[in-house]
C-alpha cells in the first residue's frame, strides 16, 4: 500500500474540518443555506492556510446530489469524484503555468457549454495573480456576466497584484495565518489519531516553525516522524529545525541578568558550538523578553508552560525599563548583524551590551574582573581579606537583582553636593545610563530633598524613566534615602557637561582649521596648485597624535 503524506491524508473534506478560518466558513455556510450564491469568489492568504481546500469543498457543496448545502454528503458521485480529482465539471487551473492570453481564452471558451454531470461548472484558478495583463482583460467580461451554470473561484497569495477591475467582480475572503498554539493543537489531534508518540514541546516548536501555514506544519510533522524514528521528541525536532531550545537561551539570559560576564561568554560559545543561526537566536531572545514583559504586565504564563517558572523569575529580578532596553538591543542587533565583523562577533557584542546596561553603573568591579596590578591597595586588601557578615547580604542582593541596586554607605564614600552640578558629577565619575543623563542635564533647583534637572529636546531620551531610575540609584548614597529626582525636557542654557564639552570640541576644531589654513605651505598649495582645504577632515592635534602638528594635514 502506497503511503499517503499527512498533508494530503488530513486535507479537510468538509467545512467543519477547516482549522482556524471560522469567519470564512460561517459566511460561506450561511450563503449556501440561504441559496445566495455569488458567481465569483476570491480566496486570499498565505500558503497552506486552506484556499484551494475551501474552493474544492465549495465545489462539492454546490454540486452535491443531495442539493445545494453547507454539509455535502461526501458519498455521492459528485462528492467522491471531486475528492478524487476527476470530476469533469471541476476545472482546476494553475495560473502560474497558464499565464498567456491564448490559454485563458481557450479555457473560457468552454464556459458556454452546459455541465456534463454536475449542477454547476466550477473553474478554480490558483495563483491568479500570475496571469498576464492581457489574460486578465480577456476574462473580465466572462467574470462579470458568466452563464448561470458557471462559478469562478480564484485563489492568490498576492491580491495586491490583481487589477481592481477583477477585485470588484469577486466576493473576497481573506484567510488568516494560523497561530502557533492552534497549529500545535491540530498536530496533537493528528498524532493521536495516527497513534504516534510525541512530546508537547516538540509540537510547540513545529507550530512556530510552520509560520502560520497548516500544510507546512503537516509536512514538517512528516519529516519529524521520520527523523525521530516513528516518534516526536523535542530534542530531535530542535535538531531537525536547527532551532534553539530553552536549554540554550534561558541559561544565557540568566547569566546576563546575574551580571556574570565569564558565564555569559561561555554560554555564547556553547550556542555557537551548536551551529545554529545566531540571527534566529537574537529573534528568540527578543521573543523571550517579550514574554517576560507580558508577565510584568500581569499576563501570567499558563500552568503547563515549560518556561513559566523561568519567565516569572526573570520578571521579578528585572524592572520594566531593563526588559525594554534588552529587548531593543536584541531587535537592533538583528538589523546590525550584517555589519558586524562576523555573525558571532555581532551576537556576542549584543549580549555584552545587555550585560553592560544591566550592571549597576559606578559600582566597583569584583576583584576577579579587575587586574590586581591596577587595583588600589585598599581594594586588594579587601579582596584578600576573609568575607565579612555583609558578604552574604551582598550575594543575596545580587541574586535578587533589584531594579536599581545602590551601594551601601560602607562601600561608597559620600560626596557632598555644594550647588555646582557639573563639578559634582565629575567627582562622582558616573558611567553608563546614569552618566549620560547626568552629563546632559542642567540643574534647575535643589530644595527639600527634591533635585530637578532639565535636558534639551534633542536629548529627551535621558528624561525617560529608565535613565532617571539609574541616576537616582547612583545619587541616593550621596543625598540620602529621601531624595526625589525629576528629569524633564525643556529649554537649557548650555551649561551641562555635555554641552560644554561639545562647545569646547567645536572651538578646538575651529582653531585647528584656522591653523591649517594659515600654514604657509598650505597657502602655497592653495594658491599655486588650486588645492582645497577640506575642513571636515581636520582634527585637533590631540586626536591626530600628541605632539605631531603634521597630523593636522590630510
Amino acid at each position: 500500500m502506497t503511503y499517503q503524506v499527512l498533508a494530503r491524508k488530513w486535507r479537510p473534506r468538509a467545512f467543519e474540518e477547516i482549522v482556524g478560518q471560522p469567519h470564512v466558513v460561517a459566511a460561506l455556510s450561511n450563503a449556501l443555506e440561504s441559496k445566495r450564491l455569488h458567481h465569483a469568489y476570491l480566496f486570499t492568504g498565505t500558503r497552506g492556510v486552506g484556499k484551494t481546500t475551501l474552493a474544492r469543498i465549495l465545489a462539492k457543496a454546490i454540486n452535491c446530489e443531495t442539493g445545494i448545502t453547507a454539509h455535502p454528503c461526501g458519498k455521492c458521485r459528485a462528492c467522491t469524484e471531486i475528492d478524487a480529482g476527476r470530476f469533469v465539471d471541476l476545472l482546476e487551473v494553475d495560473a502560474a503555468t497558464n499565464t498567456k492570453v491564448d490559454e485563458m481564452r481557450e479555457l473560457l471558451d468552454t464556459a458556454q457549454y452546459m455541465p456534463v454531470s454536475g449542477r454547476f461548472k466550477v473553474y478554480i484558478i490558483d495563483e491568479v495573480h500570475m496571469l498576464s495583463k492581457h489574460a486578465f482583460n480577456s476574462m473580465l467580461k466572462t467574470l462579470e456576466e458568466p452563464p448561470e451554470h458557471v462559478k469562478f473561484i480564484l485563489a492568490t497569495t498576492d491580491p495586491q497584484r490583481l487589477p481592481v477591475t477583477v477585485l470588484s467582480r469577486c466576493l473576497q475572503f481573506n484567510l488568516k495565518p494560523l497561530a502557533p498554539p492552534l497549529i500545535a493543537g491540530h498536530l496533537r489531534h493528528v498524532l493521536e489519531a495516527e497513534k504516534v508518540a510525541y512530546e508537547e514541546p516538540a509540537l510547540t516548536q513545529l507550530g512556530k516553525a510552520a509560520a502560520g501555514s497548516l500544510r507546512d506544519s503537516l509536512s514538517l510533522l512528516d519529516q519529524a516522524i521520520a527523523h525521530g524514528g516513528g516518534k516526536i521528541g523535542a530534542a530531535q525536532v530542535a535538531e531537525m529545525l536547527g532551532a534553539l531550545g530553552g536549554d540554550l537561551l534561558w541559561p544565557l539570559l540568566e547569566r546576563v541578568v546575574a551580571g556574570d560576564g565569564a558565564g555569559t561568554i561561555a554560554e555564547v560559545e556553547r550556542i555557537a558550538g551548536r551551529n545554529v543561526s545566531l540571527d534566529g537566536a537574537l529573534e528568540e531572545i527578543a521573543a523571550m523578553l517579550h514574554r517576560v514583559a507580558l508577565a510584568q504586565a500581569g499576563v501570567v504564563p499558563a500552568a503547563d508552560d515549560a518556561d513559566a517558572s523561568r519567565i516569572v523569575a526573570l520578571a521579578e529580578r528585572l524592572d520594566a525599563g531593563q526588559v525594554q532596553v534588552m529587548y531593543q538591543i536584541a531587535v537592533l542587533a538583528r538589523r546590525d548583524l550584517p555589519l558586524a565583523p562576523d555573525e558571532l562577533a555581532g551576537f556576542s557584542m549584543a549580549v555584552l551590551r545587555m550585560l553592560a546596561f544591566l550592571k549597576p553603573s559606578g559600582a566597583p568591579r569584583a576583584a576577579a574582573e579587575t587586574p590586581i596590578a591596577k587595583q588600589p591597595a585598599a581594594k586588594i586588601a579587601r579582596a584578600s581579606s576573609p568575607p565579612t557578615d555583609s558578604a552574604p547580604a551582598r550575594g543575596a542582593q545580587a541574586a535578587a537583582m533589584t531594579p536599581a541596586p545602590s551601594p551601601g554607605p560602607s562601600s561608597v564614600k559620600r560626596i557632598p553636593f555644594e550647588g555646582d552640578w557639573s563639578a559634582f558629577v565629575e567627582r562622582l565619575g558616573l558611567t553608563g545610563m546614569a552618566g549620560m543623563a547626568a552629563r546632559h542635564g542642567e540643574l534647575v533647583s535643589f530644595a527639600n530633598g527634591h533635585l530637578e534637572l532639565v535636558v534639551p529636546e534633542a536629548h529627551r531620551i535621558y528624561a525617560e524613566k529608565a535613565y532617571q531610575d539609574k541616576l537616582k540609584a547612583e545619587l541616593l548614597p550621596h543625598f540620602g534615602p529621601t531624595l526625589r529626582l525629576t528629569v524633564r525636557v525643556g529649554g537649557t542654557s548650555g551649561n551641562s557637561i555635555a554641552a560644554k564639552k561639545s562647545q569646547e570640541m567645536a572651538e578646538r576644531q575651529a582653531d585647528a582649521a584656522e591653523a591649517i589654513e594659515d600654514d604657509p605651505f598650505v597657502r602655497d598649495l592653495v594658491r599655486d596648485l588650486g588645492a582645497e582645504v577640506v575642513s571636515s577632515s581636520i582634527r585637533p592635534p590631540e586626536e591626530g597624535g600628541p605632539g605631531n602638528p603634521s597630523s593636522q594635514k590630510r
